[in-house]
């Protein structure tokens, strides 16, 4: 559950970061590829932060 949450304001952050893009006249391609290296970190730090520690 804690995955999912953090994937949901993630997904929120980024499309606030497209729409701006968007807004100031940044070329879709750019903006596609922007979006798509932000998603893959966001997808790596929430995998990290979520992981449960092993017991040792």
């Amino acid at each position: 559950m804690s995955f999912a949450l953090y994937m949901v304001g993630f997904v929120i952050f980024l499309g606030g970061l497209v729409w701006g893009a968007f807004v100031l006249g940044v070329p879709q391609v750019y903006i596609g590829i922007g979006a798509l290296i932000i998603l893959g970190i966001g997808i790596f730090s929430a995998v990290s932060r979520t992981r449960s520690k092993d017991p040792s």
